[in-house]
């Protein structure tokens, strides 16, 4: 009888248990939520992601090409990207929808390598996987893709899935991967949708180049937004109109009305992008002289307007040990010169040593004959380095010497004693005008020409400049074999910096005001594993992972029965 009454009593205690499950369970299936413990917040969405997903009036269709069998990096990815885009889909409803898709997969050979071929055109880079099928057999190297096809309507944005910077291991270049997929992602979905375009206009007329060594970035820029050319010395400079002006490589001095134009549209809010070489030193000058030559000052006479804004762009040249190379000649055997890629000082890798969203997590930056910069007292005006040299530096001041063997010495590499030289830097706020107290009754009147606007002392609302001390940042190599490069890519060399990158991030901070780029700026902890702690405490933890369960399970065991024996015992 007490037997029963106790089974009774247990029934009783367990059935509120059941239904609190069973209630639990289905409120699972119904609300969705995620608890992100990073400290970075790393899987979390950020609020600009959430409005633009949930603002989504047609359907976006993402096809992410990462699947089949790939090795545990790859897969991790995969596996990121998947919960990434499940997470969209809470926020985006039936108007986002994505799956995985292998290209070519069920498909001749002749039409699966035409399918290839169509992804690389679109700058989807494809890798040698190597996975092992089955236990027990040998790696074999399979070609995937890891990317994305985001498509609305009848257009389409192919998203690169691998970030990270050159020389990272796969490791630390997966962890990168999976913290910007957010930014990359939502980016693509903002460019497809969004209903219009800012306009962009490339400065001309004082000797910018308008060459094919401009060629990539003028199909960067139309394919990204509204682009143009300006002649500044017949055309206004509207803020209203143009959100933006570049202003990439000039050779031939600024007059005072041109000056004008532009500190004008400063102070009215338009926004300026500065890609300025102080010194004339060229590469096709040192190659075709096969001698010194001396870097000249090219008096461009814009000096006065960027002081006031705040910078100086230095009368030098900058040097780093971490460079890019150059084919340079190492010596002869008999009548024929022998030639090898060395690093090339006056070709600086570029690095972000701060937080900024337009520069953070980028790749090495390609620079060439950069100089630095130095900032200014400018009361109001807000200053960020975003990008600079490494740690093994020197400048040489004009006039200065070029040579292609600059480094002969040990006292030469002893003199590369500074660091993180600044080469980009970002303005913001409200601008002080150059010609405050100072307006010729002449310039005031070819201004009433252009702009039915009153001459502005001082900046009615904040605009952004960002100046850098190198005008072929963002142009391209012409290769008599292979035509136009890419920006941030080098003949013969299988690599591209993340030139594009900044360039589009860039323009896109100047001109944007919907807080995607801040997704960029995302911490990246690299938690991982002390490799030679793993080598040396292996056995000892596969005992402990496997042991302690088997432990634990034994103690249950045994502690039940006791329970039972005492239980029943009567």
């Amino acid at each position: 009888m007490r037997i029963a009454e106790k089974l009774l009593n247990n029934k009783l205690w367990w059935l509120p248990t059941l239904l609190v499950f069973i209630a639990a369970i289905y409120l699972v299936s119904v609300f969705h939520y995620r608890l992100d413990l990073t400290t970075e917040k790393r899987y979390s969405l950020s609020p600009s992601t959430k409005e633009l997903l949930k603002g989504l009036d047609e359907q976006v269709q993402v096809d992410v090409l990462l699947t089949g069998e790939l090795s545990a990096g790859f897969k991790r990815l995969g596996i990121a990207t998947d919960e990434l885009l499940a997470e969209f889909r809470e926020y985006g409803g039936t108007n986002l929808q994505y799956r995985f898709v292998r290209p070519g997969e069920g498909m001749p050979d002749s039409l699966r390598y035409a399918v290839y071929d169509s992804l690389v055109q679109q700058g989807i880079r494809p890798f040698n996987n190597q996975v092992t099928a089955k236990e027990g057999e040998e790696k074999t190297e399979r070609l995937i893709f890891p990317a994305a096809l985001v498509k609305y309507g009848d257009r389409q944005i192919p998203v690169d899935l691998m970030s990270g910077r050159s020389g990272q291991d796969e490791e630390s270049t997966l962890n990168y991967s999976e913290a910007l997929l957010e930014f990359k992602f939502a980016d693509a979905i903002h460019k497809l949708t969004r209903k219009s375009l800012p306009v962009i206009a490339y400065a001309a007329g004082n000797g910018e180049p308008l060459n094919p060594t401009v060629k990539d970035l003028f199909e960067v820029m139309s394919n990204n937004y509204r682009f143009g050319v300006i002649d500044l010395a017949r055309a206004a400079l509207d803020p209203d109109t143009i959100q933006a002006l570049l202003v990439v490589k000039p050779s031939k001095p600024f007059n005072d009305i041109e000056k004008l134009k532009i500190d004008q549209y400063v102070l009215n809010g338009g926004n300026v992008i500065w890609f300025i070489d102080k010194l004339y030193a060229e590469m096709d000058s040192l190659l075709r002289a096969q001698a010194d030559f001396v870097a000249f000052d090219k008096n461009l006479n814009i000096e006065d307007l960027l002081f006031k804004y705040g910078v100086r762009i230095n009368n030098d040249l900058l040097q780093d040990l971490k460079s890019a190379k150059q084919p340079l000649v190492v010596g002869q055997v008999g009548d024929q010169p022998q030639i090898q890629r060395l690093p090339f000082p006056y070709y600086p890798l570029l690095t972000s040593t701060g937080s900024h969203p337009v520069s953070k997590n980028l790749d090495d930056i390609l620079s060439i004959f950069p100089g630095s910069i130095d900032t200014i007292k400018a009361p109001g005006i807000r200053k960020t380095v975003l990008l600079t040299s490494d740690t093994l530096s020197r400048t040489l001041s004009s006039p200065a010497l070029v040579s292609l063997q600059s480094v002969k010495t040990e006292e030469d590499l002893r003199t590369f004693n500074r660091s993180y030289l600044p080469v980009a830097v970002l303005l913001e706020g409200r601008f002080s005008s150059l010609y405050a107290n100072r307006l010729s009754q002449a310039l005031r009147d070819s201004l009433s020409l252009y702009s039915d606007k009153p001459f502005t002392p001082t900046a009615l609302k904040e605009s952004r400049q960002i100046v850098v001390s190198d005008g072929d940042l963002v142009t391209n190599t012409v290769s008599q074999t292979q035509g136009a490069l890419p920006m941030g890519k080098q003949q013969y060399e299988n690599y591209q910096f993340a030139n594009k990158d900044f360039l589009l991030n860039a323009v896109d901070y100047l001109v944007s005001q919907n807080g995607i780029l801040e997704t960029r700026a995302k911490d990246v902890a690299l938690r991982l594993l002390d490799k030679a702690k793993l080598a040396e405490q292996k056995t000892k933890w596969q005992y402990l992972n496997l042991g302690i369960p088997v432990v634990l399970v034994l103690l249950f065991g045994w502690l039940y029965q006791v329970r039972r024996k005492r239980l029943y015992s009567n």
